[in-house]
């Protein structure tokens, strides 16, 4: 959308059936066709949260992507994205070959049936808040002005921790 200014995304990504790191370098690239990507974290191995029991382990990451799809368009993209690469929505909380979460779109708040911006659950979940930080650990939540940081140490982080192979953001 030419006639749009750019602003700047926060997508959190997340896998756990299939072959994960193949599918997050997958979305990484999709995600590039939707902007630039300014910065990408390392990737993160954690526990699941919530679902059905006996999930795989799985590995998180987030980024920032410079694009000038309006949030709303972009989140279709991310859902497209998601399909492409296998995603079925059954259970709430299942295991997933792909998640991909807009986190923020700059500072925009929105709250529609359709659209939860800044996402609801993220300042509560260590395993966003860890790779978000990664990105922009000063990062304030539009609504509440808490930063990453301050939301991250208030957590319970025991179940995310680096991957074992994978501990630079270039190596994924």
């Amino acid at each position: 959308m030419a006639d749009q200014v750019a602003a700047t995304a926060w997508i959190a990504l997340g896998a756990n059936l299939g072959d994960p790191q193949t599918t997050l370098r997958w979305a990484r690239a999709e995600l590039a066709r939707l902007g630039a990507v300014t910065a990408v974290s390392a990737l993160y191995r954690t526990a699941p949260v919530g679902g059905p029991a006996g999930q795989p382990d799985y590995l998180n990451a987030a980024l920032s992507l410079r694009t000038q799809l309006g949030a709303p368009d972009l989140l279709a993209a991310l859902h497209d994205i998601e399909a492409r690469a296998g995603r079925e929505r059954r259970e709430r909380w299942e295991a997933r070959t792909l998640d991909l979460d807009l986190i923020l779109y700059g500072d925009l708040v929105i709250h529609t049936p359709a659209l939860t911006l800044p996402h609801p659950r993220a300042w509560e979940r260590a395993f966003v808040l860890a790779p978000l930080a990664d990105l922009g650990p000063q990062r304030r939540h539009p609504e509440t002005g808490q930063t990453v940081a301050a939301a991250l140490v208030r957590l319970e982080q025991s179940g995310v921790g680096l991957d074992g192979v994978f501990r630079e953001t270039s190596d994924w």
